[in-house]
């Protein structure tokens, strides 16, 4: 019996001791309700932990704005078919992400359309 108590206060323990990491992955600060949709060019592609970014520009009417876009982490993007070196800068891309809620040029993303036409992502269609 005692073995059993001390197993429920360590495994009390390692879930009290995850919550920081779980809220690291927070996504409240995206508008998960909307989906815009940019064409522009990569700038550069950030291949990093916790999370890999794209930074395209896209063209608007008073000029280039840049945009920062949130992806998973290289690692889940790998077993995904994702590469380091898979936009080059000035590739032209369509990407489909969920924007800031503040309206800040940032937003996590739904899918890429590369110049090939493929499309990456956790909202692009089921590879067959």
């Amino acid at each position: 019996m005692r073995k059993f108590w001390f197993a429920c206060v360590l495994t009390a323990v390692a879930c009290a001791a995850s919550i920081p990491a779980l809220a690291h992955h927070s996504t409240a600060m995206f508008d998960l309700t909307q989906q815009t949709t940019l064409v522009g060019r990569i700038k550069v592609f950030q291949w990093t932990n916790p999370h890999a970014w794209i930074q395209v520009t896209v063209p608007g009417p008073d000029g280039d704005v840049e945009w920062s876009i949130e992806c998973g982490s290289p690692n889940s993007l790998s077993r995904q078919g994702w590469k380091a070196t898979m936009f080059a800068a000035g590739d032209r891309v369509q990407i489909v992400a969920s924007p800031m809620k503040d309206g800040t040029h940032a937003a996590m993303l739904i899918s890429v359309t590369l110049p090939d036409g493929r499309v990456f992502g956790p909202g692009a269609p089921a590879a067959r």
